[in-house]
């Protein structure tokens, strides 16, 4: 499944970049995650809590960050399983200079196995869109706030 998308942040590319690569800040965003911590080079063990309809469980799992080019794009090799099945996901996070903030974008290929596969492709890419926006909304107030 490709997930694509890219939203405005109101703040300066260089806070934006540092938002997206401290852990504390990354675990208030996520949207369900209860634990984000660094185990090693720009590698973090992750649990998140996430249901998709009738689909329910805790997923355990590593997040790598590779290619790093700031204040630019990096890419997120994330990878989780739990009880409803297993999440892979490869993505490219670009930043540029946009109105008065920076313009977020990504581009993921997204590969689910198991009980959460069932639900279906359609529901699930409304899933990932809704918390894609949690997320960016939350990011947003963080940045705005802080």
């Amino acid at each position: 499944m490709k997930l694509e998308g890219s939203y405005d942040v109101k703040a300066p590319r260089q806070k934006v970049w540092g938002a997206f690569l401290d852990p504390e800040t990354l675990r208030k965003a996520i949207p369900g995650c209860e634990k984000l911590e660094l185990v090693g080079n720009d590698e973090y063990k992750a649990t998140l809590k996430i249901g998709v309809a009738a689909v329910k469980g805790t997923f355990e799992g590593k997040v790598r960050l590779l290619e790093k080019k700031p204040p630019e794009s990096y890419r997120l090799a994330a990878e989780g399983s739990g009880g409803p099945g297993f999440i892979r996901a490869d993505t490219l996070i670009t930043l540029t200079d946009a109105d008065g903030g920076t313009r977020v974008s990504y581009s993921a290929d997204v590969q689910i196995g198991g009980l959460i596969a069932g639900v279906g492709q359609r529901m699930l890419g409304g899933v990932s869109k809704m918390m894609a926006d949690q997320f960016f909304n939350k990011m947003t107030e963080l940045l705005t706030t802080a």
